[in-house]
């Protein structure tokens, strides 16, 4: 790795050296422009030439690489970043929620029952409806009726009652079914304890009668979810250009698409070949796909040193689910449901057993992992791992979420280089009923907690989770530095000393987030010699007062040296 890493710095000196005495393709001046470079850490213009930059620093400096051809970009005293690294999503997933039903922005049961019977009325008789995004603890009320705070099917049955439904959690780790959606898995009263015991790693909720509710969490979604046929080609290749323009419009310039199967990878080939692929993908390997997993530990990792466009070196693991949906795994019961102590989705010995096949075949290991228990079993089996194959000397294994660490464990991330990759917009989200489900004292020393990690030493790359949640950067920034919800609240934050500076935050989608997946050398920072991915905003996120912060634009996206989206505000 060193080695291609050192070629690489011999390439961009090349690149650099030929092209200081030719003009530069464009210049970008007139603005505030951040390079996330300690050497240099606001500069007044940069140039670009073959997609890399060749100069950056004071105005007349950057000019004098101007020629007849060179495009002037005049950035109107807006500020520019490097491209912005989405580090934590699901790329598809994003773009088929586009094309289904929208849950995201619902505040009540109400709102979804008519969403689906508009949906109904346009289906065909017995097509599936499908959306993704509720969540119950953002509803304006609890419905009723309702069991452990999550809806009951009826009012959806009632307004689909030939049509199949099923709508995925915002979490991912939940979804909720109709009676026509369980018919078709057979899924019954009758039948729901045989159904329960067969599934590892999931709920079948029930109500006090026995009866499913519709709501199945975990590895028991996959009961509904496997009867739902699979998007055919052309609706996939619709999801994944809705997926490339989302990432433009919101200056997104690089994605980690956490977990991809056969199918997408092939989809992904198609879309290079076509010349469709116009953000920067870095993804992760299914790691349930025990068939997958052996024919790239066979042929190794893809890494793309060219063009830097398409990179396969990773594995995405689930330890445990989700906190919404109680799927979370913790060291103690649910404050809000005793006796309740989260799933295990992955056994543990199928983490360990990956981790070393990975350290063994050059890939990274990123585990989902939630809970405190799951946080720390997932430490315990990347060190064990670790000391098997110390030639692996840096491996940059990663934990996808890190939401609720015990304090025990808050150093082992830095001890063991473990990545946090944390969404900061989950707390926003999250944190007004996080407490319920964790209680006033684990939620004030354990979750949550980037200070903490970043002065141990961890690094932290960050990012949304979309579509769990939107991919607007701005509010996860804002999330960040604030601890705020984006409604402005609590006054001061939550766990305020748990905030990130907005250095902290900017380098975490930028410079850090390019840590994450090995390419700090190629991008991440405006340097010379890097690749020419920037992100222009309206308002300098750095310094503009936090109450302004939320109507902040994405004016320009750049990818390689050439716009790919721009404002109409501009």
């Amino acid at each position: 790795m060193r080695n291609t890493i050192n070629l690489l710095f011999l390439t961009c000196a090349v690149i650099v050296s030929c092209t200081r005495h030719q003009p530069a393709d464009a210049i970008f001046f007139n603005g505030t422009i951040y390079t996330v470079d300690n050497q240099n850490p606001v500069v007044e213009a940069v140039a670009v030439k073959n997609g890399r930059i060749v100069s950056a620093g004071k105005l007349p400096m950057v000019k004098e690489m101007a020629g007849t051809s060179t495009q002037m970009i005049d950035l109107k005293g807006y500020t520019m970043t490097p491209g912005f690294i989405e580090s934590h999503g699901h790329f598809l997933g994003m773009g088929m929620n586009n094309l289904e039903l929208d849950l995201l922005s619902t505040t009540s049961y109400e709102e979804i029952i008519q969403m689906v019977k508009e949906a109904a009325h346009r289906a065909r008789p017995g097509e599936w409806i499908t959306g993704r995004g509720w969540h119950q603890s953002k509803w304006d009320s609890i419905p009723k009726p309702a069991f452990r705070g999550f809806p009951i099917h009826e009012k959806l049955s009632e307004v689909s009652p030939d049509n199949p439904v099923y709508l995925r959690h915002a979490s991912g780790h939940a979804g909720l079914a109709n009676a026509r959606a369980m018919s078709i898995a057979g899924v019954n009263q009758l039948s729901v304890e045989k159904l329960q015991h067969e599934v590892n790693g999931g709920e079948i909720i029930k109500d006090e009668y026995g009866n499913p509710t519709g709501v199945f969490t975990e590895n028991a979604e996959k009961l509904i979810s496997d009867k739902i046929p699979l998007p055919d080609e052309e609706k996939n290749y619709k999801a994944f250009l809705s997926a490339v323009n989302s990432c433009h419009a919101n200056g997104i310039t690089s994605f980690v698409d956490a977990g991809v199967d056969a199918r997408d990878i092939d989809l992904y080939r198609k879309a290079i070949a076509n010349g469709d692929l116009k953000v920067r993908l870095y993804v992760m390997l299914s790691g349930d796909e025990a068939d997958l997993l052996k024919e790239w530990y066979a042929k190794g990792p893809e890494i793309d040193t060219v063009n830097f466009m398409f990179t396969i070196r990773s594995i995405k693991l689930y330890a445990d689910g989700a906190l919404g949906s109680r799927g979370a795994w913790l060291l103690h019961e649910y404050s809000d449901r005793p006796g309740w102590y989260g799933n295990i989705v992955t056994p543990m010995d199928t983490i360990l057993s990956i981790s070393n096949e990975g350290l063994k075949n050059g890939f990274q290991v990123c585990t989902h992992a939630i809970g405190d228990r799951a946080n720390r079993e997932v430490l315990d089996n990347y060190e064990k791992a670790f000391a098997k194959h110390p030639e692996a000397t840096d491996p940059r294994f990663r934990i996808e979420h890190a939401q609720h660490i015990d304090p025990d464990d808050l150093g082992r991330f830095a001890q063991l280089k473990v990545i946090a990759a944390m969404q900061a917009i989950h707390m926003s989200s999250d944190r007004p009923w996080a407490i319920d489900r964790l209680g006033d004292e684990r939620i004030k020393e354990g979750a949550y907690m980037w200070q903490s990690l970043l002065n141990s030493g961890a690094v932290i790359v960050n990012g949304t989770d979309v579509p769990v949640e939107p991919i607007d950067p701005i509010a996860c920034f804002y999330a960040s530095v604030t601890r705020k919800t984006l409604k402005g609240v609590p006054e001061g934050g939550y766990e305020s000393e748990e905030r990130m500076t907005r250095d902290q935050a900017l380098r975490s989608y930028t410079l850090d987030g390019a840590y994450g997946t090995f390419e700090e050398n190629v991008k991440g920072s405006i340097k010379v010699g890097k690749l020419a991915d920037f992100t222009v905003f309206s308002q300098d996120i750095m310094k503009v007062d936090e109450s302004k912060l939320l109507d902040t634009e994405v004016m320009m996206t750049v990818l390689g040296g050439k716009e790919v989206f721009k404002n109409n505000n501009y």
